[in-house]
């Protein structure tokens, strides 16, 4: 199964609208939507012909994309009407475990796949949001994967990413809704913490270096 069909399967939600093209370069914020696109991808496209291994690769496209993902707003719209039942620790430290679930998927599944190269069509402004319509090509297929996001101060933030018209957010609600309806908050934490957690901690580790490089710089 090519990841074309793979798509279809496993994602549900569908797009309408006027679409406003890439050749249509105007100085107003759908175009600004798809040169931060650009720019971002172009920086993943990077990250993923160097030669760096494949967890280092992982490690700074994890960096890369903390600003261009709002996971927390798809966090609680994956959890969508379990999120009132989780206490303020549980909703914060799902949003940790959510944020490191999402990112792998993205990485994983689409930008590290086969080496893909990007094509940018176009751009949508809508009333609350703009959608940025792209291409990833591989040498065996080609699909569409576009991005909805909200004008933060000093950018865009990505709310969701839908392939072939098919929302990843969606997926993971229906997802989350199925085991928190056959268990409980904690044990699919629980899960969670298993699969994800160790990389969070390795993600706070990293970001002290971080902090602790910029320390010495300063001095």
């Amino acid at each position: 199964m090519n990841l074309r069909t793979a798509a279809y399967a496993v994602f549900a939600i569908s797009l309408s609208g006027t679409v406003v093209t890439a050749g249509d370069a105007s100085a107003n914020d759908a175009l600004s939507a798809l040169a931060h696109t650009r720019k971002t991808l172009e920086q993943a496209r990077t990250i993923i012909d160097s030669e760096k291994n494949h967890n280092q690769k992982l490690s700074q496209l994890h960096i890369l994309l903390r600003s261009f993902l709002d996971t927390d707003t798809m966090g609680r719209i994956a959890l969508d009407k379990h999120w009132r039942t989780f206490n303020a620790a549980q909703q914060k430290e799902f949003l940790e475990l959510f944020r490191e679930l999402f990112q792998r998927t993205y990485v994983q599944k689409l930008l590290l796949f086969d080496r893909p190269d990007f094509d940018y069509v176009g751009e949508e402004a809508a009333s609350d949001h703009t959608r940025v319509d792209t291409l990833i090509v591989t040498p065996k297929d080609e699909f569409a994967v576009t991005y909805k996001f909200r004008q933060i101060e000093g950018g865009w933030t990505a709310f969701d990413i839908q392939i072939e018209e098919l929302s990843l957010t969606t997926n993971f609600r229906r997802q989350l809704d199925r085991l928190l309806t056959a268990s409980s908050i904690e044990n699919v934490l629980g899960r969670m913490r298993r699969k994800y957690g160790k990389a969070i901690a390795d993600d706070a580790i990293r970001d002290d270096a971080i902090r602790d490089d910029a320390i010495t710089e300063d001095d």
